[in-house]
This record gives C-alpha cells, sequence and structure tokens, in this order.
C-alpha cells in the first residue's frame, strides 16, 4: 500500500448496508500514524472529531459503502484517506471499536438504538420466515 500522507483518516461505520457514523481521526503530533506506538512508552493518539452524515464528501461515502456492501451487510468501520478529492480504502475493519465520546459524539444513545434496531429487525425477519434455530 502507497504511503498517503493526509492530516486525518476518515472512519465510516456502517451496518445493514448502512451508514450508521463518521469520524475523522487526525494523526498523532509529530507522527505520521494516527496512534504512535512509541517504544516502552503510552501509545499517544491524535484528536478525533465526528461528523454528520450529511457533511461526509459524497464520494467518501460512496466507496465506503461500496467497500463494506463487497464484505457482506454486518457491522464494519471502513477506513479511507482523501487525497485531491479522491477517496482511497485503508482497510476494512469487522466489528469496529465504538467508543464513548468519539464514535458516539453526536448520535450518543441514537447510534446505539440504531445497532440494536437492526438486531431486532433480522429477529423479527427470522421469526417471520419460521426458521428454527438450536
Amino acid at each position: 500500500q502507497e504511503f498517503m500522507p493526509t492530516e486525518f483518516d476518515w472512519r465510516i461505520g456502517i451496518f445493514g448496508k448502512k451508514p450508521l457514523w463518521a469520524c475523522r481521526y487526525y494523526m498523532a503530533e509529530r507522527h505520521w500514524q494516527v496512534v504512535n506506538w512509541s517504544e516502552g512508552g503510552a501509545a499517544r493518539e491524535g484528536m478525533s472529531d465526528a461528523v454528520p452524515l450529511d457533511l461526509i464528501p459524497p464520494r467518501v461515502l460512496k466507496a465506503a459503502l461500496a467497500a463494506a456492501n463487497l464484505v457482506g451487510d454486518g457491522l464494519y468501520g471502513v477506513d479511507l484517506k482523501e487525497v485531491k478529492g479522491k477517496p482511497f480504502i485503508i482497510e476494512v475493519n469487522d466489528n469496529p471499536s465504538i467508543d464513548s465520546g468519539v464514535e458516539d459524539l453526536l448520535l450518543k444513545d441514537h447510534l446505539y438504538h440504531s445497532i440494536m434496531q437492526v438486531f431486532l429487525d433480522r429477529l423479527k425477519r427470522v421469526t417471520e420466515a419460521g426458521v428454527a434455530h438450536d
């Protein structure tokens, strides 16, 4: 993977093939990554900020959805860089962390309710289909 210096990385949280949240993770101070894993010391992280989905550049959101949807309909955190207006997929994280005060900063409990709603909808579909489980 080519090194692409950027001020921040995007993470778009997607569940059930729908975007739920977005964050920008800034590079750690005087470092080229979001987290500086220094030898013998504590990890230093860059700042982060949650961003409303309607303020995400459309190309970034479209690329994140396309990447996650190739994997499935689970809970994914798609990491991207944006260089000269073009999104680049860094990775698709299966079951990404959702930290209090970071990813949920804007949505608060609504983020967790949205996640639980996906589970509830899936359970209802299984029940309605009459599928038995062991």
